[in-house]
């Protein structure tokens, strides 16, 4: 069984508030009684791409190799920027190239892809990405549940900001799918709101966002819910390469 907690668009921008809503979900996360096999932070990580930005963020986060107690796996979003995402956040040297990593747990694996396009809102997997999902689930041989997990949705959430920025062209995601079985889910953040749906027969959940909550159209005409508490979600791929995921908020 893997057990993920899953964090998704801190927008830190050097505020005091984002700083606060940030330390606080993570203070949470450390504090639990019982232990996660790794923290998933699914993207706009920092608000504006500044190096500081990625340096506060790996303060909070705790980096690889630290004191936290578990590993930090992240993935770019529309408001990163993959050089200073790099150097800053990751500690590797500064490139502009799709930042995609995997790591292998006893449970499964988790493949973050890159979702991002430079410079713009939506978002779209390179054919560099494709590539290396394909090469990665081949050195795993199809023996280990993978989940996969990036920012933006492939599917409408039903509101029309985020639904004008959602992944491009999902029918080539959905081809991949329908060749891999043993992708067992797919994770993502970008829309600010917790929700679960599926994809190409698979489970697609959305992950809350840290620094607000979005508003639905039936909640009312203002998008973003700044007094919504900070939202996390946990999820759980057991061994029948079943995913569930639970909501949860910190006040």
């Amino acid at each position: 069984m893997l057990v993920l907690a899953h964090l998704s668009d801190l927008h830190l921008d050097g505020s005091a508030r984002a700083t606060e809503r940030a330390e606080r979900a993570c203070d949470r996360l450390r504090n639990l009684p019982g232990r996660v096999d790794a923290l998933l932070v699914t993207g706009d990580i920092a608000d504006h791409g500044a190096e500081a930005e990625y340096e506060e963020a790996a303060r909070i986060l705790g980096p690889q190799g630290s004191d936290t107690p578990w590993p930090v796996l992240t993935c770019p979003g529309n408001h990163d920027r993959r050089a200073p995402y790099r150097k800053a956040l990751l500690g590797l040297p500064a490139a502009d190239g799709p930042v995609n990593s995997v790591q292998v747990f006893d449970g499964g694996a988790v493949l973050m892809c890159d979702s991002s396009i430079p410079g713009e809102d939506e978002g779209a997997l390179a054919d560099e990405t494709y590539a290396w999902i394909e090469e990665t689930l081949d050195e795993l041989d199809g023996d280990v549940p993978a989940l996969l997990a990036f920012h933006h949705p492939p599917v409408a959430v039903h509101h029309p900001l985020p639904d004008s920025y959602r992944l491009g062209d999902p029918g080539r995601l959905a081809a991949l799918l329908g060749r891999r079985p043993e992708i067992a889910g797919i994770i993502t953040g970008h829309a600010h709101t917790p929700a679960a749906t599926t994809f190409a027969g698979r489970p697609l959940v959305v992950g809350p966002g840290v620094t607000w909550t979005l508003r639905l159209p039936w909640e009312g005409d203002e998008v973003a819910d700044r007094e919504a508490p900070v939202g996390l979600a946990f999820h759980v791929l057991d061994d029948e390469r079943r995913l569930t995921s639970h909501f949860r908020v910190v006040v």
